[in-house]
């Protein structure tokens, strides 16, 4: 895993753009700024600009390629971020002490993925909210960015099962036209999902 996430972060472009993901800005700024975690967060976009809007922002991935773009890119706009690179089951987070989680793109077989949710909502603080945006299966055969591997795509069914303790705020299967850099081009079917941790 690191070792692929490592090779695509290995030049100056950015893959997936520097502008923040549509959904995760859209539900970012009806919050109040607070503490944020963002998982798989790559080249910092989603970062940086919650740290412009004064959040106090910690980001995780696999790559530490990605760790350099996003703390160079992050100095560039005049912000901070704490950033880790590792395993995001080994990195160890204080439970309930984020008030917002974002899992943005992050495509993992299932008994992975499901302990990286649990981890998400164990992370966040009663009354906080998880902002998640992902490929549904219908992306299979799509050259728009994602997987091309039904193990690794969502369906609706997944974020009921994973997510099924907190309060559903939004959550629906779209098709989008993306305009994220080269990585996330054209017409594509997402999962967009934002849940509140119960009090």
């Amino acid at each position: 895993m690191k070792e692929m996430w490592n090779d695509r972060y290995a030049s100056d472009t950015f893959i997936f753009g520097t502008k923040p993901n549509e959904f995760f800005k859209m539900q970012l700024d009806t919050l109040p700024s607070g503490k944020l975690l963002l998982f798989g967060e790559g080249e910092g976009r989603n970062a940086v600009y919650a740290a412009s809007i004064g959040w106090d922002t910690v980001a995780l991935d696999w790559s530490e390629k990605a760790k350099e773009k996003a703390l160079t890119f992050a100095k560039q706009n005049n912000v901070l971020i704490e950033y880790h690179v590792g395993n995001f089951l080994e990195i160890p987070i204080e439970s309930n002490s984020f008030d917002a989680v974002a899992l943005i793109y992050i495509h993992l077989v299932e008994e992975t993925r499901e302990r990286l949710h649990k981890k998400a909502i164990e992370s966040l603080k009663p009354g906080g909210t998880i902002i998640f945006e992902a490929f549904e299966q219908d992306q299979l055969g799509r050259t728009s960015g994602g997987p091309q591997n039904i193990a690794l795509l969502y369906s609706l069914e997944n974020i009921v099962n994973d997510f099924q303790d907190l309060d559903f705020k939004y959550f629906a299967k779209e098709t989008l036209q993306l305009d994220e850099g080269d990585g996330h081009r054209g017409e594509a079917f997402v999962i967009r999902f934002t849940g509140i941790k119960k009090q």
